[in-house]
């Protein structure tokens, strides 16, 4: 699907019989933990850890080694390792303007970075787009001392590459919704075409729904025709679907039926999580 960063390490255990992969999802607002075992596609584990506010790399960094030692089910070799960096310290460069040598005057205009802050980028599936970001290095290095080899991208570009593959590639822009507990990212999508990625923070539905209909008034979207898709932490329920179906005509959910099995009471929450579910 895209084209990921990788750590490689030599590792001297040849057994064929290690089939599970490792996805950890990081955030300074908390973390996510999957272990799939790939060929039966079950979900040997599944967990979530919210902070209870903002905390400093080193933190997110406590919480992963604990979470990780709490658990016989971690300390074994896995086929697959990724790690899924989740922060606002990423801007999206068309391809035809991307020099690798300039990786912070990209940053630099919409992010607070500091002049020793790593800097790396991903390569978009579609479109020739480069998504310069800042990955969390301390998880990285760790990961790397405790696994060996394993894959990192930015959490924007696995979602921007998931809504490519399950847009219809229609003439009318669409805008796609992922609906996390205190912000969203917007991503419209034309014609196989991206015009626009963002991401708000919300506390209100009003909130919510202002966000959506401000830039769609942007980018001269008919609330009465352009069809609104939302993902995540979201269901018809839910006051942010009412919000958004007052002031936009054509508004669904999508449901995605899993294909991994899990247990009944681990089901909510790993379909929620909408980058994590499509990219195991």
């Amino acid at each position: 699907m895209e084209t990921g960063q990788r750590i490689f390490q030599t590792n001297n255990n040849t057994d064929s019989t290690l089939q599970n992969k490792l996805s950890i999802q990081v955030s300074l607002s908390g973390l996510s933990f999957c272990v799939l075992n790939k060929p039966s596609k079950r979900i040997l584990h599944h967990s979530y850890i919210a902070f209870n506010k903002i905390v400093p790399p080193i933190e997110v960094l406590k919480q992963l080694k604990e979470h990780l030692s709490s658990n016989k089910l971690f300390q074994q070799d896995f086929k697959d390792v990724t790690v899924i960096h989740d922060n606002a310290l990423a801007t999206l460069v068309p391809k035809s303007l991307f020099n690798k040598n300039n990786l912070s005057d990209y940053l630099k205009f919409n992010s607070k970075i500091l002049n020793n802050d790593f800097i790396t980028f991903d390569e978009l599936s579609q479109n020739e787009i480069i998504n310069v970001y800042v990955p969390y290095v301390n998880i990285n290095n760790f990961i790397f001392d405790t696994y060996g080899t394993f894959e990192y991208n930015h959490y924007s570009t696995l979602l921007i590459n998931t809504l490519f593959e399950i847009h219809d590639g229609g003439a009318n822009a669409s805008m796609y919704v992922n609906i996390r507990s205190n912000h969203f990212e917007i991503v419209i999508l034309k014609n196989k075409e991206l015009i626009l990625f963002n991401s708000f923070e919300y506390k209100t539905e009003e909130d919510f729904v202002y966000y959506i209909l401000f830039t769609a008034e942007q980018l001269l979207l008919d609330p009465e025709t352009f069809p609104l898709t939302l993902m995540g932490k979201i269901n018809k329920n839910d006051a942010l679907y009412n919000a958004a179906y007052t002031y936009v005509r054509e508004v669904s959910i999508y449901n995605q039926e899993t294909k991994f099995m899990l247990k009944p009471e681990d089901k909510k929450n790993f379909i929620q999580n909408f980058v994590l579910q499509n990219n195991l």
